[in-house]
């Protein structure tokens, strides 16, 4: 009991994406597991670390199945599993991270980017080693504003599932190195402002930097839905467009 309470301390305090199953009835009654996302395959269920025991294999590995759902979905349920002719409630408790919009480019885009993300309650942290832009005039509705280099920002926050990056910068010297510390971590969204061939060579940067090919398709680009829009606004609206898409697991619009 000791090592699930300090793992979920350590989790919560991490502000990890985790859930907490606890058995409602049977002989297992009160006993509790905690599910977290881990990067390697695990047989319990897709990408899941578990730590605790429900005292049953089988009930193991349908509460890891449904807290990986509840953790998808981004909440609490309550739910039957049936174990060895046995029907067995469970409660599945999630801690959600804050949802973090983090924006490489204190471009103009970013002004109406940072205004959408606000309203959605995204949690707003603005990048730019530049101080023309960077100010605190322009930004002054954004929760955070770092004048820094962006890999060294991002070297002091966690990236987790709930993190969503975008660079704006059309700067290989500021978006190509947030790029590579991004994609090394389990942001829940990643994308870059540019063309297909300005992509195009981005790829080529950063397959030469070490960056896989795997990583590399993680990247939205170019960034947001194709609603059409030129101007500022409607770009910064086809970025959260497509974060929101992405944070609801739809695959397409219309999906």
């Amino acid at each position: 009991m000791a090592e699930l309470f300090n793992a979920v301390v350590q989790a919560i305090r991490q502000d990890e994406l985790c859930a907490i199953v606890t058995v409602l009835s049977g002989d297992e009654i009160g006993r509790k597991m905690l599910v977290r996302r881990r990067r390697g395959p695990d047989e319990r269920g897709p990408n899941l670390a578990t730590v605790g025991s429900l005292g049953n294999a089988a009930l193991e590995h349908g509460a890891a199945v449904h807290a990986a759902e509840a953790m998808e979905a981004r909440r609490a349920n309550r739910v039957s599993v049936t174990v060895e002719d046995r029907e067995l409630d469970l409660l599945i408790d999630v801690h959600v991270p804050q949802e973090t919009l983090v924006i490489v480019g204190a471009v103009h885009i970013a002004i109406p980017l940072v205004t959408f993300a606000r309203e959605l309650g995204l949690h707003t942290v603005v990048i730019d080693a530049r101080p023309i832009f960077a100010t605190q005039d322009r930004f002054d509705h954004a929760d955070e504003l770092i004048r820094s280099w962006p890999e060294d920002a991002l070297r002091e926050m966690t990236l987790n599932e709930s993190t969503y990056v975008v660079t704006l910068t059309h700067d290989e010297k500021l978006d190509t190195p947030a790029l590579i510390y991004a994609l090394d971590h389990p942001a829940g969204y990643i994308g870059a402002l540019g063309s297909k061939r300005t992509h195009a060579k981005r790829v080529a940067v950063l397959r030469e930097a070490g960056v896989s090919d795997e990583q590399i398709d993680r990247i939205h680009a170019p960034i947001g839905l194709d609603l059409g829009g030129r101007g500022p606004e409607e770009i910064a609206l086809s970025i959260i467009a497509e974060i929101v898409q992405v944070r609801n697991n739809r695959k397409e619009v219309g999906a």
